[in-house]
Parts: C-alpha cells; structure tokens; sequence
C-alpha cells in the first residue's frame, strides 16, 4: 500500500510552503488508494505548543485535506533510544564533543584551505578517558551517526537520478547534548515503522535524503521514493522565506481565500500543467501527476489567488452557498436569483453581504459635481416601488428622452449613484433586487 505523511512541526502556523509538501503527499496517497498520515514532529519541547498543533489541524481540515490517522513524535522517545542503541553496538554512532564555537573555526579553517566544511571525525580518536574529562568538564556530548564514504545514489520522483559522495557531508548529528532526538533520526525511524512508501519534501532536504537513506540502511528498513520539489519564490523570484510568516494559511483564510482556489493553484504551479480551478479535490487527485514538475524556482504571487477564488465562487450553484445566503436574512422567493445576479461580481464569500446591504437598505450614491443635477432630475422621475426588470430600461428611456443625454454619459451616472460602485451586475438585475429605491 501507498503510505505517505505530512509532518510539520508544531512551532508555528502552516505557510504556503509547508501547503505545497502537505498536497502533493496527499494527492499522491488518495490517488493511489493508500493513506495518507499526519505526523507532528514535536521533539522540541521548548518550541513545540498544543495550540500549533490544534491549528495545524484545524488548517488542513479547513482545506479538505483530511489524514488517515496521526502520529506524534514525543511519545515515541523509547523507540528512538533503542534505534541509537542499535546503531552504538554496530558501530555506526559516536560522541563528539566540540562547541560551537570550536566547530565554526574549523569550518573556517577548510573553507580557507579550498576544502568542503565537512567534520573531520575529530571525536572518533578519543580515548575513553579523554571523552571522560570532556563530560566531567563540558556535560554530555553530541551523538553523529558514521557515513560510509561511498555514493549514496537514487532516481528522485522530480529531479531524476541522484548522486551524492558521503564523503561531502559531514556526519549528521542525530542526538544533541541535552539528549534532545533531532529531525533525523526521530524521521527514519517513523518511517520504517509506519511503512511509508513515498517521501514528497522541498529540494532544500536533498542532502537530508542522502544521509538517511544510509541510516534507513543501517536500521534495516526500506527505502522509500523520494521527490523533492522546488522551493517557492516571491513573483520577481526573490526568497519568499523571510515572507512566511506573512503568508500563513490561517491569514489567507481570514481574508476569504478560497480553498479550493489555493489548492488549485498549489496542485499544478512549477508543473507542465496549466493551473485550472478545480472544483473539487477528487478532481486535484485524478489530474495529479509528480512527475510533471519540474526543478527549477517556483514563482508565487499571492494576488493570483483572488481571481481563482472569484472563478470559483462564480462556478457554484445557488445550492452550495444556499445556507450562507439565508443567513444574511435574503428572502427565500428571491435568494436565487440574488445569487445569479451577485456570482459574478464577488472576490470572497463575505462580499455576499455587502450586495445584500445595497439591495435592502440602498447605497451611498457616487456622484460628481458635473453630474449632480443630472442625477437629481433623474431620481425625481424614478417609477414607484416594487422595481422589477423592466424598470431600469423604462426609466432610462424616460430620462434619455426628457434630458437628452445617451450612451455612457446616461448609462453610466446612474448606475454609479443607484449602486454606489463603478461596476457591478447588469442594471436591470440590480434594479429588480432593490428593497428600497435610491436616494440621493
């Protein structure tokens, strides 16, 4: 079976780039029949809080994205304890115990000498007694797990075969020296035991990849597919990292973003594939395909999302936003028809109101100085109330002939001072929907 997972860390709200790795995990588990696991990476008891987990939750839910079951890295302490234990007797872990500080320098030291600032397994020459001084005078060190120094090879699901020398990369380090479990290994070992089967993340997790791949070996798991799709940029392709926090899912939601506009557009950018609106998530599934995307910098611009949540809004019918439309007090003989009339003419949901405000109660007239005694006579000769849809026509013919004016000159000031808006619906609709008649 198909197994993936989502695994954020409850340190902070979902943004736009956390989405991308959560979606294309998902549709690739739904599309496959298989299933599909939130894993919450909390190990860091510092950072990680319950309430970034309620809304990583809450966020998916609110996008459809709905797991199979989750997964929670705190509670599974004993098991990464037995994997590090496997991995001392064979041989395959070491403590190290260099400061910070002490390891900068000697990165320094190998960048000036023209070589990759790789650790130089400094640690692994000490003495028992030595590593004893150095706990009794700095605590316990840090744990890094030994690489074989040969290629670590594997085709990649987006960027295609991939080779990498171990001999570049430093040792990671698995165990910090407060015995904090890093990222690593709490990772391998969650995804030899629950089985996944496919690993979707960013391109900046490609010497990750590597490295875990020899450490999924050692524990004797199986490797899964990975495929690491590229990272997100700003519209002029400038780094949107220093942006995340601006673009969190929960911001987006507040201010009426559609979520099947994101997910639409989310499914398909830096792919060979047009972004379309989709309207539902099976249809996302069907149309999926990994290996249709490419490697290069993806671009995102947060204002393409308004038009896709206006397409979408206008793709529905009266039956999907029934219940919204009934709650802003729209009579049930015309809240058809006002959804017909307004479709077209709303960016998010919460527009809805703002039209109904308009037909029940009137606008605020727009009108310019130049046009002000023109819209005076114009209000005077309005038909009486019940307004229906011959009423615009009628009272622009009347107005046209006594006055003489015509085309936008007529059309135009009226509309403007009945709606209050430069454009709207076609004035017969709106004319019909009005509760009160306008005013000046």
């Amino acid at each position: 079976m198909t197994v993936t997972r989502f695994a954020p860390s409850p340190t902070g709200y979902l943004h736009i780039g956390n989405l991308r790795t959560a979606l294309f995990n998902y549709l690739i588990a739904r599309k496959a029949g298989g299933q599909f696991i939130l894993r919450l990476d909390d190990t860091d008891p510092e950072r990680s809080k319950p309430e970034y987990a309620d809304a990583i939750k809450e966020d998916l839910e609110w996008l459809g994205l709905v797991w199979d079951r989750v997964e929670t890295q705190s509670v599974r302490l004993d098991r990464y304890e037995a994997a590090a234990d496997e991995l001392r007797a064979m041989g395959r872990f070491y403590e190290c115990f260099e400061t910070p500080v002490e390891l900068d320098l000697k990165r320094k030291k190998q960048l000036n000498m023209g070589r990759p600032p790789v650790y130089d397994r400094a640690a692994l020459a000490l003495l028992e007694a030595e590593k004893d001084a150095l706990r009794a005078e700095r605590g316990a060190g840090h744990w890094r797990f030994k690489l074989d120094h040969q290629r670590i090879e594997w085709t990649d699901g987006i960027l295609g075969d991939r080779s990498i020398d171990a001999a570049s990369v430093s040792d990671p380090v698995l165990i910090r020296g407060d015995g904090q479990f890093l990222y690593t290994l709490a990772s391998v070992c969650d995804d030899i035991d629950f089985g996944i089967t496919d690993v979707v993340r960013g391109s900046d997790h490609v010497t990750n990849t590597a490295t875990q791949i020899q450490i999924i070996s050692a524990l004797g798991g199986t490797v899964p597919g990975f495929a690491h799709h590229s990272l997100l940029t700003g519209p002029k392709g400038e780094a949107l990292s220093k942006r995340l926090g601006t673009l969190s899912l929960r911001d987006m939601r507040a201010r009426g973003v559609e979520p099947m506009a994101l997910l639409s557009l989310m499914a398909r950018l830096g792919s060979s594939d047009p972004v379309e609106v989709f309207g539902t998530i099976d249809e996302l599934v069907a149309g999926f395909d990994i290996t249709h995307f490419g490697a290069s910098p993806t671009k995102f611009d947060e204002d393409d999302l308004d038009p896709l949540s206006a397409r979408f809004l206008s793709s529905l019918d009266f039956g999907d936003v029934a219940a919204q439309i009934a709650a802003l007090g729209v009579p049930k003989a015309i809240a058809p028809k006002f959804w017909d009339v307004v479709r077209d003419n709303i960016g998010v949901r919460a527009e809805m109101a703002d039209w109904w405000s308009l037909f029940r109660d009137g606008a605020r007239p727009l009108v310019t100085d130049e046009n002000r005694e023109f819209v005076a006579e114009a209000f005077a000769m309005l038909p009486e109330m019940p307004f229906d849809s011959d009423t615009w026509g009628n009272w622009t013919a009347a107005v046209k002939e006594k006055t003489g004016r015509k085309g936008r000159g007529l059309f135009m000031p009226l509309r403007h001072a009945v709606t209050g808006r430069e454009r709207g619906p076609e004035m017969a609709d709106v004319m019909a929907l009005m509760q009160v008649a306008p005013k000046l």
